[in-house]
C-alpha cells in the first residue's frame, strides 16, 4: 500500500500566535528577569507584526465587531488596573494599542463603506482622539510612565494590514509602519522584519482546535509569573 507524503500546506493563524506567544514569553522575560541575555529580547521581536497581523485577521473575519472589541479592551483594561495597584505604572500594554487599532480599523471600514461627510468626520475624530491619547499625552504627563506600546505606529499597524486585500498586499502594507518602528524604536527593532517570513507562510486558516480562550488567558497569566519570579529571582 502507498503512503501519500503529506505536503506542507503552510502555517495556520494558531500555528503562528503560538509562535508569538513564545516570542512574547521570551522578550518578557529577558526584559524583567534574565536582562543580561539580550538575545531574548531580539527574539520577542518577532511578536508584534504577528498580533498585529492577526488583530487585522479577527477585526474582518469575526461575526460580532463589538464583542470582539470588548474582548480585547476588557482583557487590556484588566491587565491596567493589576499594573496600576502593583506598580502605580500608567504604561498602556500592548492590548490597548490592539484596541485601539480595532477601535480605529471599524471607524475606517464604516467611513469607506458609507463614503458621507458623517462617517468621515466620526472616523477623523476618533483617529485625532487616538493620535492625542498616543503621542501628545505622555508628554503632558513628564513625570509619569505613561505611554502606549508601540505608539501610534503600533496602532496604524493592524490598520494597514487591515488595508491589504490579499496577503501580498497585506505584508507590503506592514511593512510602512514596521520600517517606522524600526527608526524609531530600539536598535534590534528591525527584527520584527523577520515576522514577515512567517506571515508569509500563513495559509489564512485558523486551525483545526478552537484555541480563542487559550491566548486570552495566557497573556495575563504568564505576566504574573513572569512578574512574581522576578520578585524573587535578584
Amino acid at each position: 500500500m502507498e503512503t501519500k507524503t503529506k505536503l506542507f500546506s503552510g502555517l495556520t493563524g494558531n500555528q503562528l500566535k503560538i509562535f508569538a506567544l513564545i516570542a512574547m514569553t521570551c522578550d518578557h522575560v529577558g526584559y524583567q528577569i534574565i536582562p543580561q541575555y539580550q538575545f531574548l529580547r531580539w527574539i520577542g521581536r518577532l511578536a508584534f507584526p504577528i498580533f498585529a497581523y492577526m488583530i487585522a485577521e479577527g477585526a474582518y473575519y469575526t461575526k460580532n465587531r463589538l464583542r470582539y472589541f470588548l474582548q480585547i479592551f476588557g482583557l487590556g483594561f484588566l491587565c491596567q488596573a493589576v499594573y496600576f495597584f502593583a506598580m502605580a505604572s500608567l504604561y498602556q500594554c500592548i492590548l490597548i494599542t490592539f484596541s485601539f487599532s480595532i477601535l480605529l480599523i471599524y471607524a475606517l471600514d464604516h467611513a469607506i463603506k458609507k463614503n458621507n461627510l458623517e462617517a468621515w468626520l466620526l472616523f477623523s475624530l476618533i483617529f485625532l482622539t487616538v493620535v492625542f491619547l498616543a503621542e501628545i499625552l505622555p508628554l503632558l504627563l513628564p513625570n509619569t510612565d505613561y505611554a502606549i506600546d508601540y505608539g501610534i505606529w503600533g496602532i496604524l499597524t493592524p490598520v494597514f494590514v487591515f488595508l491589504g486585500p490579499k496577503k501580498i498586499q497585506k505584508l507590503l502594507l506592514a511593512i510602512i509602519p514596521l520600517a517606522i518602528l524600526s527608526v524609531i524604536g530600539t536598535d534590534y527593532q528591525w527584527i520584527s522584519f523577520g515576522a514577515l517570513l512567517f506571515l508569509a507562510l500563513y495559509n489564512g486558516k485558523r486551525g483545526k482546535l478552537k484555541m480563542k480562550n487559550l491566548f486570552y488567558i495566557y497573556y495575563p497569566l504568564h505576566l504574573v509569573i513572569i512578574y512574581g519570579v522576578s520578585l524573587i529571582v535578584p
